[in-house]
């Protein structure tokens, strides 16, 4: 093989795993390829234009999928560089350090992570430092400790979102300001990078100014002369050495053209579902059922979390701009009347008319749809969803994804939702609360992938587990994964810190071993 198409490591994917792998390897001087599916995403105005995104999709550049039934969907996956996080929220939560423990759900048992949480608190500090989270210490009631305060201060509320924190407090409640990824310098706007704006929760951000890992990663490992970046290169499938035991070349297309590259190390951060695919594409006559699945658990447990955005109407017209800055927690281990987990409730961006035309009936006029905007108060509500072994990604003979998902552990879901509407009726903010879709306006609850997680877990067992507790796969020497793959459980919070955290640890693994 040609020496040009040699590298130390090849990181495949640039997302949250993949980019901040690539942002720690930088300094080293090693050779590191990146290999990204997609290409930049354009700074245009249509990154802010509510319509583009949600009704028309025009970001949408993910293949069908088919689900358990045969049925075909398109995915809330965005190829990119920078993958997912370009167009994720940007709340950055700590996994509970229960939730790295073995916890009894009304729908089964969350089985304990082979790690705990202070193997990766450090970590967690550092991911926070790298993608700038603005927060508080102290305030959420379930926060996990912590060696240093959060980098930045908290976010602050608008005069609506601020009664209501307010109203929540007088009722019982602690509202906590949400943890979030932004590069915002509230005390000196004109210095701001990021203008607080209302197209932040699902958008791209035009100036930059949100902590994606294109920004915060990707460009400065690119700084470093040793780091390489493909866009537009398709990775189709990983060639094993004569004897199995390593990969030895990692097949791309690329601008029509199929080409092969080589590492010492190979890493896989496609996403958890890409990833699983991705080995089970690679399936040879050393590996028949597929990649570093010895186990048969390549694909298993998946999980996405029980999710809904939900809308209440408020009396009161909310005129806010940025709205994504408190959280609850109050019931995330359970209720006075609820011995089970019930999970997280965080404030979504602020919806408006654009958002809510495609799921209203077609006779709804728009100002109907104004005015409903004009009085919403938005919010994502996550529970657990547990690790089944049949919830699977597999591929089909013509090597298309099939994501077989069967709803579970549901009830405790479905009593956040109450609480919530107890809550918001009590301080007499509600008067109907709404289920609507954020999924380029479309009600596929299986299409909501921005949370997948699990299906190449980590651990000690190579008998139950993809990958060793480097994240190392246990059938193979030089093939990592640092995307949510890894994942045991999938607790109740947005997965992006405890990938970034991880990636920054798994890179340490990395480097010790090519000194």
């Amino acid at each position: 093989m040609a020496q040009e198409n040699q590298y130390d490591v090849i990181i495949i994917g640039s997302g949250a795993g993949g980019g901040t792998l690539a942002y720690r390897l930088a300094p080293s001087g090693k050779r590191v390829l990146i290999l990204e599916r997609g290409g930049y995403l354009n700074r245009e105005k249509e990154n802010w234009d509510s319509k583009e995104i949600f009704v028309e999709g025009r970001y949408n550049n993910a293949e069908n999928w088919l689900d358990g039934k045969g049925k075909e969907f398109q995915p809330g996956q965005h190829y990119f560089v920078g993958g997912n996080t370009k167009f994720y929220g940007a709340v950055l939560l700590r996994m509970r350090r229960e939730d790295f423990g073995k916890l009894q759900h009304h729908g089964g048992v969350s089985p304990a992570w082979p790690l705990t949480y202070d193997d990766f608190e450090p970590y967690y500090t550092e991911a926070e430092q790298l993608y700038q989270v603005h927060g508080e210490r102290g305030i959420d009631p379930t926060e996990p400790w912590a060696s240093g305060p959060l980098p930045y201060p908290s976010i602050s509320n608008e005069p609506r979102i601020q009664e209501l924190a307010d109203d929540l407090r007088r009722i019982g409640n602690m509202p906590f300001p949400l943890p979030v990824g932004i590069m915002l310098n509230e005390a000196q706007r004109h210095l701001s990078p990021c203008i607080r704006c209302n197209t932040c929760d699902g958008f791209p951000c035009m100036v930059n100014a949100k902590a994606d890992a294109h920004v915060v990663c990707v460009e400065p490992a690119l700084a470093h002369d040793n780091v390489t970046l493909f866009t537009d290169a398709k990775v189709t499938s990983l060639e094993t050495s004569a004897d199995g035991r390593s990969v030895s070349g990692v097949v791309v297309e690329r601008e029509g053209q199929q080409e092969t590259y080589s590492a010492d190390v190979v890493v896989v951060s496609c996403g958890a579902v890409n990833s699983a695919a991705l080995l089970l594409r690679s399936a040879s006559d050393r590996h028949p059922k597929g990649l570093a699945n010895s186990s048969d658990m390549v694909g298993r447990h998946y999980m996405a979390h029980n999710n809904s955005a939900l809308m209440a109407l408020s009396r009161r017209p909310n005129p806010t701009v940025f709205q994504k800055t408190i959280g609850i927690n109050d019931y995330y281990f359970g209720s006075d009347d609820w011995q089970y987990p019930l999970g997280h409730i965080q404030m979504l961006g602020k919806t408006n008319s654009d958002m809510l035309r495609d799921s209203a009936p077609r006779l709804v006029p728009g100002r109907a749809l104004e005015e409903v905007a004009g009085r919403s108060l938005d919010f994502w509500l996550t529970s657990e969803d547990l690790p089944l072994p049949e919830n699977r990604v597999t591929v089909n003979s013509s090597g298309q994804i099939v994501l077989r998902y069967k709803e579970n552990n549901a009830q405790g879901h479905k009593r956040l939702v109450k609480k919530l509407r107890s809550m918001l009726k009590d301080i007499g903010c509600e008067n109907r609360l709404l289920d609507f879709s954020l999924y380029m306006g479309k009600k596929i609850p299986l299409a909501g992938v921005a949370h997948q997680n699990g299906t190449l877990r980590f651990g000690s067992d190579p008998k139950s587990s993809v990958l060793d507790l480097d994240c190392k796969a246990h059938d193979l020497d030089n093939l990592y994964v640092v995307d949510s793959s890894f994942f045991v459980s999938s607790s109740a919070v947005n997965p992006t810190l405890t990938i970034v955290a991880n990636s920054l640890r798994v890179g340490d693994r990395i480097l010790e071993r090519m000194r």
